[in-house]
């Protein structure tokens, strides 16, 4: 899973553009999804972050996006029962509401293989204050910060060459915690989205970027539309590092 330990002073951004949060969500009804389940516990966190409006008041006096996952049972599976997401990274909250955290991850290749066991041990292990985190990333042809593609990567990165690669594409890192809320016993999941032109990331980030990329399982590869932009990328790199030594 990647994680690691944060503290409290580490858990959320200290200052939100609340602004583009809020027109996000204006702009966008069905990034709110909230089953009746999540109601107490999207309380519960909005009193804990000083805020009203349940989970979705939350999201918007804070910079993540945030999920709420519980059990059906005392040895059930963790399901999504609420959603409130401005910045997606190519998912509608709507299509995973009510799922089980294996049915959330099919897409991902490898999840119920590896992860999934591991996964669902540390949900029901995780004790009220403590928090982790990890980070995901993807690469993506727009600098939106919500991006659900509706076209086929062959499209979407059809205008990408070395040459522009600096400029078309766009690292997107997803900050992700994990902590239970001591009441009402729901984890919340946050997802703080950061985005930047490849072109403006330092040579080591950049060439750390083309490194994972080219070690990624073939087939998660596939489903991130690798082949589409991947040779673009690392030529990018590679035509930078050489300038350096020159």
């Amino acid at each position: 899973m990647g994680l690691v330990a944060l503290g409290e002073d580490e858990w959320l951004q200290p200052a939100p553009d609340l602004a583009a949060r809020r027109a996000a969500f204006d702009a966008h009804p069905g990034s709110v999804q909230i089953t009746p389940r999540a109601v107490a516990a999207g309380d519960e966190l909005a009193a804990m972050l000083g805020t009203r409006g349940g989970l979705e008041g939350a999201a918007r006096h804070a910079h993540e996006d945030m999920c709420l996952l519980a059990p059906d049972s005392d040895d059930g599976p963790y399901r999504l029962i609420g959603a409130v997401v401005a910045w997606p990274t190519d998912w509608h909250p709507a299509d995973k509401l009510g799922l089980p955290l294996v049915a959330m991850h099919a897409p991902i290749h490898g999840y119920e293989e590896q992860l999934a066991t591991g996964v669902d041990h540390f949900m029901a292990r995780l004790k009220p204050g403590r928090i982790f985190g990890r980070c995901n990333w993807f690469v993506a042809p727009v600098p939106d910060m919500r991006w659900i593609d509706t076209a086929p990567p062959s499209e979407t990165f059809a205008h990408v060459t070395p040459r522009n690669a600096g400029e078309t594409l766009f690292v997107r890192c997803e900050r992700q915690t994990l902590r239970r809320l001591p009441e009402s016993g729901a984890i919340l999941f946050t997802i703080g989205v950061y985005v930047a032109s490849l072109g403006s990331l330092s040579i080591d980030n950049a060439a750390r970027m083309a490194q994972s990329l080219a070690t990624i399982p073939p087939e998660e590869a596939e489903r991130r539309g690798a082949r589409w932009f991947a040779p673009q990328l690392a030529a990018h790199v590679a035509a930078r590092m050489d300038g350096a030594k020159g």
